[in-house]
C-alpha cells in the first residue's frame, strides 16, 4: 500500500514531488523519500517519518533537477527501519532508482538467483530491492550504452516473466528517462498524465490519479496489466505491452479502503463505487431486518463516510457526525504493533454525547480488520449514551491474509477469521451486526467499469489470483505477521545483543 510518483519536467520537480507525496500520504505514514537528476548527478533525500517531518528547506535545497520519483512507505510485515525507506538505487548500469509499490510472491527465491546467477548483492530484507536488481540486471544483458526505449520495454518484459505477485513501479534511469511499470495482474493502482507549461509537456506517473489532479495534471489513462510508460528526459511518451497474457484483476480493497475518494482507479470513481456500497448495504439490511429500529447511522471517519451517507438516505435515516477525528493521529490500521494500535484509538476519535444519548445507532465502518478498534468504537458509543449500537461493514469478512501488498495481520489476528457473524457480533460487542456480500462489493465497483471481470479478493475469499501462493508460503507470512512472534523475535534480538555486550538480567 505505499504510494509512488514520478515526473519528467521542464523544471526542477522537487516541488512538485513532494507535493504529490503530501497527497498520496494516506498510502503510507512510515518513510518518505525523493531523488531527482541534475546534469547526470542524483540527489537523493529519505528516512522514516510523514513526508513533512522528512523533507525541510535544506534537503528540498539539494533536491534539484527536472527528472524525479518519490515514495511513501508503510511497513510490511512489520519492518520499519530507515535503511528500507525508498527509493533505492542501485550503481549498474547506469545508475537506476526505483519506488515500488506491492510485493513480490517470490521474491525470497529470486534472492538466491540474483546471487548465485546475476552475481548482485541484495542489502536488506526488502523485496523492492529485489525487483530493482531484476529490471537492472535484464537491462544490462542487453549491453547497451544508450538504451532505446525498446530496450527498456525488453527489460521490462524479462521483469515481468520473472517475477511473481504484485508490483508497480517507477525507476528513473539516469541521464535517460523514467519508466513506469505494472504487474500482470494489474493489482496494485498506477496511472500517468501529463501537463503543459510555457517551456512544454511535463508529464507525471503516480499511484492514484488524485496526485495529478492536485497538481494540475490532466489524467491521460491507468497503466494497464503488464504495460510499460517510458518518458525520456526530453520529455517523449512512448508505451509498450510488455505481459503475454495480462488480465485485469485490481485489488478491490482499494475501493472499500486503501485509495481516496477523489481518486479515479481504472476508470472507476472511488467515490460513487463506495455510494454505491453504501446502497448495496442499505438493501441487505432492509432484506434481513426489515422492521428495525435504529434512529441514526453515524459512520466512522473518514473512509467510511460516503458508504455511510448512501446508506443512510437508502433507509431514509438521519445521518449524523458522532465522532470527530484528531487529524494528527496516524491511520491506525497502518500503524505497527498492536498495543500502539489499542492506544491510538481513543486518541484518534471523541464521541458527541448528544448524538448518541438515548439513541439506536448504527454505526458503520469500510472493514473490520482485528476488531479491536470497532471494540473500542462501540465501547465509546456506549459510554455516550447509545441505548442500542449496532455495526455495519462496508465490505465483507476479512478472513484472509493478503500477500500482494497490504500489510494484513496474520490469520489468526484477523477476527472474522473461522468465525461466524454471531462469533463476532458478540466479540466487538455490538447489539446487532451485518456485512456487505462479496457478490455486492465486485457489483458496486464495476458497475464504474463493466470492462473489469474479476478483482483480487483474496482477503475475502482466500482466492489468490497469482495461482502461485502455496500453504507453506501462507504459513511462512503468518509466522512474519504475528505480533507475538514480531514481539518475541525482537525480544530475542535485545537478550542476544545483551548478552554480546555483557549486559545481564538479574533474574
Amino acid at each position: 500500500m505505499c504510494g509512488i510518483v514520478g515526473i519528467v519536467g521542464k523544471s526542477n520537480v522537487n516541488q512538485s514531488l513532494y507535493d504529490a507525496l503530501t497527497v498520496l500520504q494516506h498510502r503510507g505514514q512510515d518513510a518518505a523519500g525523493i531523488v531527482t537528476c541534475d546534469e547526470g548527478k542524483l540527489h537523493l533525500r529519505k528516512e522514516n517519518g510523514m513526508v513533512r517531518d522528512v523533507f525541510r528547506a535544506s534537503h528540498m535545497k539539494r533536491l534539484v533537477g527536472n527528472v524525479g520519483i518519490g515514495h511513501v512507505r508503510y511497513p510490511t510485515a512489520g519492518s520499519s527501519t530507515s535503511a528500507e525507506a525508498q527509493p533505492f538505487y542501485v550503481n549498474s548500469p547506469y545508475g537506476i532508482t526505483l519506488a515500488h509499490n506491492g510485493n513480490l510472491t517470490n521474491a525470497t527465491e529470486m534472492g538466491g538467483d540474483l546471487f548465485k546467477a546475476d552475481l548482485r548483492h541484495i542489502n536488506t530484507n526488502s523485496d523492492s530491492e529485489v525487483l530493482l536488481n531484476v529490471f537492472a540486471h535484464e537491462l544490462q544483458c542487453l549491453g547497451k550504452l544508450n538504451p532505446t526505449e525498446e530496450d527498456i520495454f525488453a527489460a521490462v518484459r524479462a521483469v515481468h516473466k520473472r517475477c511473481r505477485g504484485a508490483y508497480v513501479a517507477i525507476a528513473m534511469i539516469t541521464g535517460h528517462g523514467i519508466v513506469g511499470f505494472r504487474d500482470p495482474q494489474g493489482i496494485r493502482p498506477i496511472c500517468f498524465g501529463k501537463r503543459e507549461t510555457q517551456d512544454g509537456t511535463e508529464y507525471m506517473i503516480a499511484s492514484e490519479s488524485v496526485a495529478l489532479s492536485a497538481l494540475g495534471y490532466t489524467l491521460e489513462r491507468d497503466i494497464e496489466p503488464g504495460e510499460a510508460v517510458f518518458i525520456n528526459n526530453e520529455g517523449e511518451l512512448f508505451t509498450s505491452q510488455c505481459a503475454e497474457n495480462p488480465v485485469m484483476s485490481p485489488c478491490i480493497f482499494e475501493h472499500v479502503y486503501l485509495a481516496r475518494p477523489d481518486s479515479i482507479i481504472d476508470g472507476i470513481s472511488v467515490y460513487k463505487a463506495r455510494l454505491r456500497m453504501g446502497d448495496k448495504l442499505a438493501e441487505k439490511i432492509l432484506k434481513v431486518w426489515p422492521d428495525h429500529d435504529i434512529d441514526v447511522v453515524i459512520p466512522i471517519p473518514d473512509t467510511s463516510r460516503t458508504s455511510a451517507l448512501e446508506l443512510a438516505n437508502h433507509l431514509g435515516l438521519k445521518y449524523r457526525e458522532g465522532f470527530i477525528k484528531n487529524r494528527y493521529i496516524g491511520r491506525t490500521f497502518i500503524m505497527p504493533g498492536q498495543s500502539q494500535r489499542k492506544k491510538s484509538v481513543r486518541q484518534k476519535l471523541n464521541a458527541i454525547d448528544l448524538e448518541f444519548k438515548g439513541k439506536n445507532v448504527l454505526l458503520v465502518d469500510d472493514s473490520i480488520v482485528r476488531g479491536t478498534t470497532c471494540n473500542e468504537i462501540i465501547q465509546m458509543a456506549r459510554d455516550a449514551g447509545a441505548n442500542k449500537v449496532y455495526f455495519a461493514s462496508a465490505s465483507p469478512p476479512v478472513k484472509y491474509q493478503n500477500v500482494y501488498g497490504i500489510d494484513m495481520p496474520s490469520a489468526k489476528e484477523l477476527i472474522a477469521h473461522g468465525r461466524s457473524v454471531e462469533e463476532v457480533r458478540q466479540i466487538i460487542g455490538a447489539d446487532w451486526l451485518v456485512f456487505q456480500d462479496l457478490k455486492d462489493l465486485c457489483e458496486a465497483a464495476t458497475e464504474g467499469n463493466p470492462k473489469i471481470t474479476q478483482f483480487d479478493c483474496s482477503v475475502f475469499n482466500g482466492e489468490y489470483i497469482t495461482a502461485d501462493v502455496s500453504g507453506q508460503y501462507l504459513q511462512d507470512l503468518e509466522n512474519l505477521r504475528n505480533d507475538d512472534e514480531q514481539s518475541k523475535s525482537t525480544a530475542e534480538l535485545q537478550a542476544a545483543d545483551n548478552e554480546t555486550i555483557g549486559l545481564h538480567n538479574p533474574q
